[in-house]
């Protein structure tokens, strides 16, 4: 019975360390970014020596994986499915864009990082593709339910989809709300002239 116990132990203490390493990756990427990010950043940060965080994360691609995944999993986009129930195009789009800002104003440090270091670090760029097609394709799909397809109103509502777009705004001095019935407004401008 003894033995039984030591080894549920050791399982336990091992998910903890792998989860030190984890969080200590989504700590750096957050301020530095995963370019900037060593792996002796991260087990310096995690307490671990290198040969404990190979142990668990063998190569960079695995360790940014994980990373990803547990940001994803404690900071979800919003679920656009409630959204579809307004028929209303424009307040739709008023609705979904305040709730999508609100999230971009909670992710807004890992994700100026994130961004950033895709442009220079293809395993970053891979990932951030990789995390963001479904989530952002379910939400653009439908806020764009209602919408005429020319091209100018899709690249409205492109653009009031925007991270950077959503940093200007704010910058600009205006709250989530504000952004988004601008954005909003703008869309559905651009939806009635056709």
């Amino acid at each position: 019975m003894a033995r039984k116990y030591e080894l549920k132990r050791r399982a336990e203490k091992q998910q903890e360390t792998r989860l030190r390493i984890v969080e200590a990756a989504i700590e750096l990427h957050r301020t530095k970014g995963p370019a900037r990010t060593s792996l002796s950043d991260i087990a310096r940060l995690a307490g671990v020596q290198r040969h404990t965080l190979y142990r668990h994360f063998p190569d960079e691609r695995e360790i940014i994986v994980a990373c990803s995944g547990r940001f994803s999993e404690l900071n979800p986009p919003p679920d656009p499915a409630d959204w579809r129930a307004i028929t209303d195009t424009s307040e739709r789009l008023r609705t979904g864009l305040s709730a999508l800002y609100a999230w971009y104003g909670r992710v807004e440090d890992m994700f100026t990082c994130v961004v950033r270091d895709a442009e220079v670090h293809p395993l970053t760029r891979e990932l951030l593709e990789l995390r963001s097609r479904e989530p952002m394709g379910r939400i653009r799909s439908t806020l764009a339910g209602g919408l005429s397809k020319a091209k100018r109103v899709q690249a409205a509502l492109d653009l009031a989809l925007d991270f950077h777009a959503w940093r200007r705004l704010r910058a600009s001095g205006l709250d989530a709300g504000e952004a988004a019935r601008l954005m909003a407004d703008t869309v559905a401008c651009a939806d009635r002239r056709g």
